[in-house]
């Protein structure tokens, strides 16, 4: 398996994460593809493919006190088509943002956010999108699925990996990445 890499990052690459992904799912018989999509518009890039898809948003009020990046509208239509929708409490952020966000500092949870930014903000949130889903129940324990995150706006990375609960976050295994920018 070779890794591809983009030269620029974000929703230029939308089209070409969707091709890579469903050759790797096919590849490794994966079902289920964890895409990070607060509007919706990139989970909708997935629909009809052959894959169980599964859409983690923002939670309400990321982008502001009682907002919803995702209409009611496109919600119920990607329920109507089968798409599992998450929207909840960030793996990473929760209370811990609020305590550097109020008294500064960094904690645990961020430091393991930063790290995995390492690798690109898309490998992270793919990580974070998919044990969130593997907390509600949305895909099968011991599953390997791929995740499709981004930096911004649309996709630009794709992840193979197996992911644990929260509770027991160091055991998910990335197996692989398939696409990420540089």
């Amino acid at each position: 398996m070779e890794v591809r890499y983009f030269e620029k990052s974000g929703s230029v690459n939308n089209q070409e994460v969707v091709r890579l992904t469903l050759k790797r799912a096919q590849e490794l018989h994966i079902s289920t593809v964890v895409v990070a999509s607060n509007s919706g518009a990139t989970a909708e890039l997935f629909l009809d493919q052959g894959v169980q898809v599964v859409c983690v948003t923002h939670h309400v009020g990321f982008a502001g006190p009682g907002v919803d990046e995702m209409g009611k509208e496109r919600r119920k239509s990607l329920e109507d088509r089968g798409v599992k929708v998450l929207t909840t409490t960030h793996l990473f952020a929760g209370i811990d943002r609020a305590l550097r966000l109020q008294s500064g500092g960094v904690y645990p949870a961020e430091i393991v956010a930063h790290t995995l930014r390492l690798f690109g903000p898309g490998v992270k949130v793919g990580v974070e999108c998919s044990v969130m889903a593997l907390d509600a129940g949305l895909i099968e324990f011991g599953e390997k699925v791929i995740a499709i995150g981004g930096t911004g706006h649309g996709a630009d990375s794709a992840i193979v990996l197996t992911p644990h609960h929260s509770n027991d976050f160091f055991k998910t295994k990335i197996h692989e990445i398939i696409c990420k920018p540089f």
